[in-house]
């Protein structure tokens, strides 16, 4: 036997003795990095939410949160797979004698392999449950009109999209859908006219 082909052999020993500790240090890294994709995705979802989908269609708005929320609980088992994988059950037996580790060994090798490509399932699932959500809201989403206005009296606001503003007075469209009515104040009874992104 060559030099080389002995020392692969005295390596491929080692590994059978430590093949465990390996996967659990695999473990560790997919542990870290779904519940960081979990976070971000909660993170998201608390900032750029509620902003987001308050211009989506009520069933456009309901598909992205149900897409949201089952991404962020996929990628929270696959995190609890993980701990799982990388650390055991709380209060597992130890082993002393050599035959009942090795036996215990090789089943937990099995179970964590299993683990991993679990978490690993529910990591690229909630990865695409989550872009599908995004991509949702992007095709779905409409653009507020360029030229919203908040129209300020003594006794009242207005908020809308401004149809015309002189010494006639100031026409401003307000609501949506049904709701939608053509609003016109007299020119001196409009303190303020002033643009605005959104209106509540």
């Amino acid at each position: 036997m060559s030099t080389s082909n002995r020392r692969w052999g005295e390596l491929a020993r080692k590994l059978e003795f430590s093949q465990l500790d390996e996967l659990r240090r695999v473990a560790e890294g997919w542990r870290t990095g779904l519940t960081a994709l979990a976070g971000l995705l909660a993170g998201l979802a608390v900032l750029k939410g509620r902003e987001n989908l308050a211009d989506l269609s009520p069933t456009a708005r309901n598909t992205a949160m149900l897409l949201a929320a089952g991404a962020f609980l996929l990628l929270v088992v696959g995190a609890l797979l993980a701990v799982r994988a990388s650390h055991g059950w709380v209060g597992a037996k130890i082993y002393l004698t050599p035959e009942r580790l090795r036996a215990w060994t090789e089943r937990e090798v099995v179970k964590v392999r299993g683990f991993l490509r679990a978490a690993a399932v529910c990591c690229v699932l909630g990865v695409a449950l989550g872009a599908a959500a995004i991509g949702v809201a992007w095709v779905n989403a409409t653009p507020p009109p360029p030229n919203l206005v908040r129209v300020s009296t003594s006794t009242t606001t207005l908020c809308g999209e401004l149809v015309s503003a002189g010494p006639g007075g100031v026409a401003v469209w307000t609501g949506q859908g049904k709701d939608r009515q053509l609003r016109t104040l007299p020119a001196w009874a409009a303190a303020s006219v002033a643009p605005t992104k959104t209106c509540p």
